[in-house]
């Protein structure tokens, strides 16, 4: 049986252990957080949410017990902040099989960065779109929303960084499928800029407001500031090259008309739909938890591609410094900071 370790076993990497394990597959799960690792050790994970409960016991390590490690693995998730990807990749290569792989299984895009350490012939990504999770306590990982099987909707989209799809490409898809539902793309580079726009969206203005899900969708500000960051990063992505992917259901292209009425009409009326749980993000928990945000990993990453290709991102930019000040606890989440950037950025109304 193939050896796989889980590095990074927070909300995303936590969810993907417990299932792969319930499975019956041989998962190790490696995380620095010592109260989640020693939750794991004795109780396992738990599972709540719209896909549980259930508890499963796991294998859990320290990071100072992975040097025990004694036979390496076959595949690697890499499921840690994309600001630890450097180290994480660092770390754990020379416990992967010179025939195995990684998979970036993270927010931003940080395939490359995994593939300088281990090597591109030994990289596959793995895109999560639409997927709410949350690890609020140790040992005890909850997700809010619907499976995406239940709408239509695959959540994970595998492939590799260049070619066609391989062997090892459909055999993470059916890791994952335990979970929900999954599909094999030759298009990665499209599939994470598109989910890059999406957590671009909704991460910062939850994490800079305070509200959830339902709070930004109420809220005409916020549904505006989403839209004139899609727009940005759509314009920036296009300007690179990338045939992107639809972004929460929406053709990427037409992120670039919200000034037309009918479609500005169209993408406000969208993001006014609530799910049935008031969400906190990723970036948003963060914030909450008191910890660094992946700012400079998603808006930052699109705003420093958009120098190079020569597009301006001035509400991007104004998201960066905001955040950048919620980090620095110069500034305190608010609703007053969604029209702050608007206005810093001369897009409001």
């Amino acid at each position: 049986m193939e050896r796989i370790a889980i590095f990074g076993a927070g909300a995303v990497g936590s969810y993907l252990g417990a299932f792969m394990t319930r499975e019956g597959e041989d998962i190790t799960l490696i995380d620095p957080w010592p109260a989640h690792v020693e939750a794991m050790k004795a109780d396992g994970i738990k599972v709540t949410g719209s896909q549980g409960p259930f508890s499963v016991p796991v294998k859990a390590l320290h990071l100072h017990e992975v040097q025990g490690v004694k036979e390496p693995f076959d595949i690697v998730f890499i499921a840690v902040k994309s600001y630890d990807t450097l180290w994480a990749a660092t770390f754990l290569e020379p416990y992967l099989k010179p025939e195995g792989f990684a998979v970036s299984s993270q927010n931003s895009i940080n395939d490359e960065v995994i593939a300088s350490v281990v090597g591109y012939s030994r990289t596959v990504g793995c895109v999560m779109s639409h997927i709410e999770v949350a690890l609020w306590e140790p040992g005890h990982v909850t997700r809010g929303g619907k499976p995406g099987r239940d709408r239509g909707h695959d959540v994970f989209r595998v492939g590799e960084l260049a070619g066609p799809i391989t062997p090892r490409v459909e055999r993470v898809v059916r890791l994952v499928s335990s979970i929900d539902g999954a599909r094999a793309t030759t298009n990665l580079w499209g599939e994470r800029w598109a989910k890059l726009a999406a957590n671009c969206m909704g991460n910062p203005v939850g994490a800079m407001s305070g509200l959830g899900s339902h709070g930004q969708a109420d809220l005409a500000e916020a549904r505006l500031l989403k839209m004139r960051i899609a727009r940005e990063v759509v314009q920036v992505g296009t300007a690179i090259g990338y045939h992107i992917e639809p972004i929460s259901g929406v053709e990427a292209q037409t992120w670039l008309h919200i000034d037309q009425g009918d479609v500005f009409e169209e993408m406000d009326g969208r993001l006014q739909s609530k799910g049935r749980d008031d969400w906190h993000s990723s970036m948003g928990q963060d914030v909450i938890k008191g910890r660094r945000t992946e700012i400079d990993h998603l808006n930052g990453l699109v705003a420093r591609r958009g120098i190079e290709a020569g597009v301006p991102t001035p509400v991007n930019d104004a998201t960066i410094a905001t955040l950048h000040d919620i980090d620095a606890r110069r500034l305190k989440p608010a609703v007053v900071n969604i029209q702050k950037v608007l206005d810093q950025a001369g897009t409001s109304p």
